[in-house]
């Protein structure tokens, strides 16, 4: 779309070119008179006196401009041209490189433009043909110079250097400065452009465009203070003033990009050439950009602001009770209400407000390793922690613990002083103080293999954002998962009016200890996956083991107990050894489906292209609500029907193991966590993106979205 029309309007009644007669050298040896008008002046500047035997000499075009006037950058916005140079009368010339320094954007009445003020040294490499030869430049320049309105200029210019030794010039130093300014890779000034990916469809604008979004990340080594991002692209795409956010203490830039894109061309895949500015730091990446964040099902998104982050982060805790990963420590809560029958209220308060502050304290713990995690650039992600074999050990010895504790096998007897400390019997036993702040801290680690309704979102935010974002979205977190507990700590009556517990409980704690050891069973089924059968048959053998000691354990006299003691030890420390020991697979495939494709993100525009509609569903092992979600709703019905037949295109993509592919594109929706699911086709070419829990009239209607309503017909 040609823009200078514009300046044309503006211009208005102002003479067509003002021309000034050619020019000589002969003011300077380094430098061609100044051509001046009202407004502007310009001359051609060397940084030698002669050719010096050189293969390229350095030159730079030099503007000065009255206060309020303003020159063009090489893509000038919504209006205007930039300075162009015809050599084509030069002698002895091979080529020129014309070099721009990082613009500035100039705002005015609605129009966004690129450009210079004061001054500017363009700096330029001229290659000779022949360095013992002179150089006879012979310079025709065509700018603009605009303020309330555009007058454009023409000038020439005459400039011989001749061939042999030379000086350098007192221009050397100011075409330098300049030179300086021009945007390399960013790595002189500890920045650099990380990544372009889209932002979904904003609708239509006008007849012949639709506006999208691009979102550009940057990064720096010191804190930004005024970013600025320019783009630059094919006709067919008009770029707008970008929103800028500035997080993780300054040093990470996120731009969000409207674009308006001509009917018939995509923003996806597109290859622009973006343009960091910030004071007098800058760099220039090329970025071809990638798929990104999808279209929202539903109505229109609400701003997510942190206050309404923090309020989805709190019913997403909440929510996360009732999640099938925290179904098996179900058990502790339970018995920690009914073990209250009877009981004073004070107690009941104190304890459960430490089962509060277990949970709190662990989130805010989990965010402090993400922080972390984040800080030294690896992957971060809610339930990251699953991926690695030692926190799967180190959990099933818990959850074992647990279980045979519950089956009254062994008691945990601490200090009588610190016992005391705990709010505790002499026994230290698990409903002390310290006991119930436990169980807070377990039921949060079973927790976090799961996804609640909103608990995606929020965590996106947390991870894309500060680290203050972080802590106050993860504390949200941990008070929206506490907040029974802290129903029944502020009205203590709740439990204290069951009743007493008696033998009968015997019966509920034996009980709830067969959930636990179940859920020991599912944990060694994901080392299974993730290392190999072998290696969960060893850790499994083991925990029986560990069984077997605590029963003689309590049989014994003192002496043997100390020796049971360090039998325990020993058979805890074999089996965080077990999976450096055994051979893990070469290659997980936790798909049994042989419709399920591999996951190949780069596939995916493609087959839109073609006309087909792609299902993407990002699962692991670990992940309970994922095998949830496939057990009633993806591998039944009319949705597996689907997935089965010719018209859906179904990709799985395993995230038992850290996988680099899965964590950038999770990271591409500002998603962190799973299970995630999301259709693409020709109707959503950016992808629907579905909820973490899913139903059959959710993925139909997905489908049917991204077929543009073509597979419903069927």
């Amino acid at each position: 779309m040609n823009r200078t029309l514009i300046c044309a309007l503006l211009a208005g009644s102002v003479a067509g070119f003002a021309a000034a007669p050619a020019l000589a050298a002969g003011e300077s040896a380094a430098a061609t008179p100044w051509a001046a008008t009202e407004q502007t002046k310009v001359r051609l500047v060397s940084a030698k006196t002669a050719v010096d035997g050189q293969e390229a000499v350095q030159l730079g075009l030099q503007f000065k401009l009255k206060d309020n006037w303003k020159i063009y950058w090489r893509t000038p916005g919504d209006a205007g041209y930039p300075p162009r140079v015809d050599w084509k009368d030069s002698a002895n010339l091979k080529e020129t490189d014309f070099a721009w320094p990082a613009p500035v954007r100039f705002s005015v009445l609605g129009f966004e433009t690129t450009g210079y003020k004061k001054e500017v040294v363009f700096p330029i490499n001229a290659r000779v043909e022949d360095p013992t030869e002179p150089l006879k430049l012979r310079a025709k320049l065509d700018y603009l110079a605009c303020d309330d309105v555009c007058i454009p200029y023409q000038t020439n210019f005459s400039f011989d250097l001749p061939a042999g030794n030379g000086d350098t010039t007192g221009h050397a130093h100011l075409i330098g400065k300049y030179l300086s300014q021009v945007p390399g890779d960013g790595s002189a000034h500890g920045i650099r452009i990380e990544t372009a990916i889209t932002g979904g469809d904003l609708g239509p604008v006008k007849d012949e465009f639709r506006k999208g979004l691009v979102r550009v990340t940057a990064r720096s080594d010191i804190p930004f203070k005024s970013p600025d991002i320019f783009v630059e692209g094919p006709d067919t795409m008009i770029f707008f003033k970008p929103d800028i956010e500035v997080s993780e203490g300054g040093t990470v830039a996120t731009a969000r990009i409207p674009v308006d894109v001509e009917e018939g061309f995509k923003l996806q895949q597109a290859n622009l050439t973006f343009t960091l500015t910030d004071g007098r730091r800058a760099a220039e990446q090329p970025l071809t950009v990638e798929r990104g964040e999808a279209e929202p099902t539903g109505g229109p998104a609400l701003p997510l602001s942190l206050p309404i982050i923090l309020g989805l982060a709190l019913i997403g805790g909440l929510i996360l009770n009732l999640m099938p990963c925290v179904l098996p420590v179900i058990s502790l809560k339970v018995l920690g209400v009914i073990s209250h029958g009877g009981g004073e209220k004070r107690a009941v308060r104190t304890s459960f407000l430490a089962t509060s502050a277990g949970i709190v304290s662990s989130f805010l713990a989990i965010a402090a390793g993400l922080v972390s995690l984040k800080l030294a650039g690896s992957a971060v992600g809610w339930g990251i922690q699953f991926q690695h074999p030692w926190f799967l050990v180190a959990l099933t010895i818990i959850v074992t613990l647990f279980a045979y504790n519950l089956w009254g096998m062994f008691e945990i007897n601490l200090p009588a002083r610190f016992a005391g400390a705990l709010g505790g019997s002499q026994q230290g036993d698990r409903h002390s103080i310290g006991g119930h702040f436990a169980t807070g801290a377990f039921a949060t680690l079973l927790a976090t293999p799961c996804s609640a309704p909103f608990l995606g979102t929020a965590v996106g935010f947390a991870l894309a954002g500060s680290i203050a974002d972080t802590f106050a979205v993860f504390a949200a977190l941990g008070v929206g998962m506490a907040l029974p507990f802290l129903i029944i700590a502020g009205v203590p009556a709740l439990a204290t009016k069951l009743p007493k517990p008696g033998a009968w409980m015997v019966r509920v704690k034996q009980f709830m200890g067969l959930a636990l050891a179940a859920t020991t069973l599912w944990l060694l089924s994901v080392l299974a996956v993730q290392v190999s059968p072998a290696a969960a048959v060893i850790i499994g053998i083991i925990m029986a083991a560990i069984g077997v000691i605590l029963w003689m354990r309590s049989r014994m006299a003192e002496t043997g107990k100390r020796a049971a003691m360090a039998g325990l030890a020993v058979a805890m420390l074999a089996a965080f050894l077990v999976p450096g020991q055994v051979a893990p697979r070469a290659e997980l495939n936790i798909t049994k489906e042989a419709y399920w494709a591999p996951f190949e993100p780069e596939r995916i525009p493609q087959l839109v292209t073609e006309g087909k509609t792609v299902f993407v569903d990002v699962t692991a092992e670990w992940c309970i609500t994922c095998q949830v979600n496939k057990a009633t709703v993806l591998n039944r019905g009319a949705v597996n029907e689907f997935l089965k037949g010719d018209d859906v295109i179904a990709m799985q993509g395993d995230w038992t193991r850290p996988d680099e592919t899965i964590s950038r594109y999770l990271a591409g929706f500002n998603r962190f966590g799973i299970p995630f699911n999301a259709v693409y086709g020709p109707g959503a070419e950016n992808g629907v993106v579905l909820p973490e829990l899913l139903t059959a009239g959710i993925v139909l209607g997905g489908i049917e979205k991204a077929s543009g309503g073509v597979l419903a017909a069927k």
